[in-house]
């Protein structure tokens, strides 16, 4: 029988709760009593023992239930079984551990709490990072990446992007956008579904982790998508959490799971050329153009909305353009129809812990 640990609360009357025990089909490493006091008498007898962990349990069963353990609670053990690496079960619901593929490498997973919370603007910046005395690898992963694993070892430019986008691809996927503004070799992979605890439905990463390591990389890093988190077992994981509140959900559990937190970090837009007379900048949602030395006369936050978008796209001199969304099949590519200069935008990410990030991975030796 599978071993297992149970969550029991005060709620219930310990004879029940030592009935159902031995009624489900579980070898028991003991029980973890969660709180209430209302049914509790002086015989706690539960058959099993009493313990503060999980043990060596391989699943753990929650037959607490309302008042002792409402659902953000529930959300809070779930993290905690989830992060051990054990399924958390109920009467009426399961929840697995995201399957990870094994990969030897020394390796980052820079994950997030949503989307839009500036994840790959932190992939970039640890990229540059290591890039400076290693040889560093970025495998993304996105809604809207190629079927298979598609590397790519130069940085294309706005020509090449629209032209993507000409032929019927995402042409702001998050691989071509990395690799645009970083300059190191970059994977794009693709993935479909995305669950409570970041696992995916369905995704082609495995496949871009075994072509990174055919690269002989110093370090991969993998870049994740949304609240999705790369499914492979990386050395170490960042996590950057989001502006907006959040009921904490399974967020606990992406916390539990990263060596390093980057708490709802600033971020800046920075022109990777110089900009040229009048100027319209086109967001995901960004709108703090002060510190651009330009005479900036729009500034448009709809790159997610194609419609809304079309109506931004005034007379400029220059557009300085964040790769997401319809920044290419739309904004670019109405530019080069019309001779604007497009000069695409990176995101600076304001007081990281450098330090931090570099200890993820082994010193260089010299």
């Amino acid at each position: 029988m599978t071993r297992a640990v149970a969550l029991i609360d005060g709620e219930h009357y310990p004879p029940v709760v030592r009935d159902a025990l031995r009624a489900l089909p579980y070898e028991w490493e003991g029980a973890i009593l969660v709180g209430g006091t209302e049914k509790l008498r002086g015989d706690r007898d539960y058959g099993v023992p009493l313990r503060a962990d999980f043990g060596a349990a391989e699943v753990v069963v929650d037959l607490s239930d309302e008042p002792v353990l409402g659902p953000p609670e529930r959300m809070e053990w779930a993290s905690r079984a989830l992060a051990a690496g054990l399924p958390y079960v109920g009467a009426d619901f399961r929840f697995e551990p995201p399957r990870l593929e094994p990969f030897d490498l020394p390796s980052i997973s820079v994950i997030g709490t949503g989307k839009r919370v500036g994840k790959t603007a932190v992939t970039a910046h640890l990229a540059r990072l290591l890039a400076r005395d290693r040889r560093v690898v970025v495998v993304a992963m996105g809604r809207g990446g190629p079927p298979e694993p598609e590397l790519v070892e130069t940085p294309p430019t706005v020509e090449d992007l629209v032209a993507l986008a000409r032929s019927g691809r995402h042409a702001a996927s998050d691989h071509l956008e990395l690799a645009a503004l970083t300059g190191v070799p970059t994977i794009g992979c693709r993935r479909a579904g995305g669950g409570l605890a970041g696992g995916v439905a369905v995704s082609n990463v495995g496949e871009g982790a075994r072509l990174a390591a055919e690269l002989g990389a110093d370090v991969v890093l993998f870049d994740g998508s949304g609240a999705a988190i790369p499914p492979v077992a990386t050395s170490r994981r960042v996590l950057v959490t989001g502006e907006r509140h959040r009921d904490p959900y399974l967020d606990t559990y992406r916390r539990l799971v990263s060596d390093v937190v980057v708490e709802q970090p600033e971020l800046r837009l920075r022109p990777t050329a110089p900009l040229h007379g009048r100027v319209a900048v086109f967001t995901a949602g960004a709108t703090d153009v002060s510190h651009l030395d330009a005479d900036v006369v729009r500034v448009s936050p709809r790159l997610a909305d194609r419609g809304a978008l079309r109506h931004d796209l005034v007379d400029a001199d220059t557009y300085l353009v964040e790769v997401k969304a319809a920044a290419i099949d739309v904004v670019a590519a109405h530019a080069l129809e019309r001779g604007i200069e497009v000069v695409l935008a990176a995101t600076d990410v304001i007081g990281v812990d450098d330090d931090a990030l570099l200890g993820l991975v082994p010193a260089v030796v010299p």
